[in-house]
């Protein structure tokens, strides 16, 4: 008598936010809230990528959306902000800077 038993499969790898990162991302989620630009977020993590998409409305298209693909991170970079059409607006090694232009429509003039 032989008893056989399956060997377990090894899940495929996924794609994440680290912490840092996450935390960085869900700071400006928290400031686009307060100033009334975002009601609503998604994270989805991949195989290839992981995305944070940030909603003017559940019911709508993201707004903007933050990608990592650590595929890019000898090339072009591994952090990309998309707009609401898709374009990419931003590319680079650093989420700082490629966060930039969504500080930029937090700030405001004050007498």
């Amino acid at each position: 008598m032989s008893n056989v038993l399956p060997l377990p499969v090894a899940a495929p790898p996924q794609t994440v936010f680290d912490r840092l990162e996450l935390n960085l991302i869900l700071d400006l989620y928290g400031r686009m809230v307060a100033a009334g630009r975002w009601r609503d977020y998604a994270i989805e993590f991949g195989r290839d990528t992981a995305v944070f998409s940030g909603f003017r409305r559940a019911s709508e298209r993201p707004e903007t959306q933050v990608l990592k693909v650590p595929a890019l991170r000898l090339k072009q970079g591994q952090y990309a902000l998309l707009g609401e059409a898709g374009a990419v607006l931003k590319r680079g090694h650093d989420l700082r800077a490629v966060l930039a232009p969504l500080e930029r429509k937090l700030l405001r003039l004050v007498d």
